[in-house]
């Protein structure tokens, strides 16, 4: 893999922004769409395809008489990027293409290190699937990592991330990850990385404006997307849902419900061993969902109100039969409009659940430098 910075021309962003959110498309379809001329679309289009950016697809006969229309793609081989996610006990690395699909995402138990070590792994990790998948060529747009918890800095180096990552939090992370990779770092939280994920491979971007998505991981929180865009807020604390939720006390999160399976006598450790540890205990995990859905209806109350969703969507790395009664359990219960309960509105606020699993925020994590390329993040 190698690092090259990509400059691109506004107008070059706004068609492949085109082709992102539209699919393939003819060099005229782009022209309506942008509101430019078809010599304009010629010129630009010229430009990525030397980038390697985008790329034509066979060409399609029309109706009648006239030249076949050739489509335009984001181009797979436009590069690379590389997204990283811990979670309870589990680390996640995701390889992404340009054009956002997955080209690999590993899962390994991985026992709570300091940033240093953390950084000297991951770096292992990615030159080892740089290797596998032939990609030592090819260009990187850097490395996503989503990280547990707040920013503290502005400049996003330094992070309130939680307890049982010793040595993390208030550590200038970003420095230390880029000095070990050698390569551009982005960092985001990890529900908002999420968000980004969901976006782009879980069908909302073509579908609405506006969603949010709820990730129930170390804690609990939200990203927002708004019109192709994250939302941040003034000091990077928007979808911070986790305040509703004091620390000392039963929460929504998956932390929350390993202590408490734990506490019913059940010798689930993390993640990894998750599926094996619960058998018996199914009692205590509907006592739980219960507890979860009374908890996380406020926080979605709230985000209709606030947002007006298109689509509001769980995720969590927790097995997907935890996720679905769950959800099953919000949509049973009285979701508001103000003054009125949401009868009209069922089927619209239909609360889903992600089909990334607990993959969600290693791939927005790697979707980030890709994103940053046509997007101010």
């Amino acid at each position: 893999m190698r690092h090259s910075a990509i400059l691109l021309l506004d107008e070059e962003k706004r068609l492949l922004r085109q082709l992102r959110t539209g699919g393939p498309q003819s060099r005229s379809a782009l022209a309506d769409a942008l509101q430019i001329s078809n010599g304009a679309v010629s010129k630009l289009s010229k430009g990525l395809l030397a980038q390697g950016l985008v790329e034509e697809l066979p060409a399609e006969a029309l109706a009648g008489r006239g030249r076949p229309t050739v489509p335009l793609r984001i181009s797979p081989a436009g590069g690379y990027a590389v997204g990283v996610a811990i979670y309870a006990g589990l680390l996640e690395i995701a390889l992404v293409d340009y054009a956002g699909g997955v080209v690999s995402l590993t899962s390994e138990k991985l026992a709570p290190t300091d940033p240093h070590c953390f950084a000297r792994h991951v770096d292992r990790r990615i030159h080892d699937l740089a290797l596998e998948h032939r990609l030592l060529g090819s260009r990187i747009y850097g490395v996503g990592f989503s990280v547990p918890g707040p920013a503290l800095s502005g400049d996003g180096n330094r992070w309130h991330v939680v307890r049982n990552l010793p040595g993390w939090k208030d550590a200038p992370l970003r420095t230390i990850f880029e000095e070990t990779l050698r390569l551009p770092v982005w960092m985001e939280n990890d529900a908002t990385a999420a968000a980004l994920a969901e976006y782009y491979l879980g069908g909302l971007i073509g579908r609405c404006t506006t969603a949010v998505v709820i990730l129930l991981g170390h804690g609990v929180g939200a990203g927002i997307v708004h019109e192709g865009r994250l939302m941040r807020g003034e000091l990077g604390g928007a979808g911070e849902i986790g305040m509703f939720y004091p620390g000392d006390r039963p929460r929504p999160t998956t932390l929350d419900l390993i202590a408490t399976l734990q506490a019913a006598g059940c010798r689930v450790e993390s993640l990894a061993d998750f599926a094996d540890a619960i058998a018996g205990h199914e009692a205590t995990i509907e006592g739980w969902l219960e507890r979860a859905a009374d908890q996380l209806l406020q926080a979605i109350n709230s985000a209709l109100a606030w947002f007006d969703p298109g689509a509001i969507r769980l995720m969590s790395p927790l097995p997907a039969p935890i996720m679905h009664g769950l959800a099953d359990r919000l949509n049973g219960r009285a979701i508001t409009w103000g003054d009125h309960v949401a009868a009209r509105t069922r089927g619209r606020y239909a609360i889903e659940i992600s089909g990334l699993g607990g993959a969600g925020s290693a791939l927005g994590a790697a979707l980030l430098p890709i994103h940053a390329s046509v997007e101010r993040l």
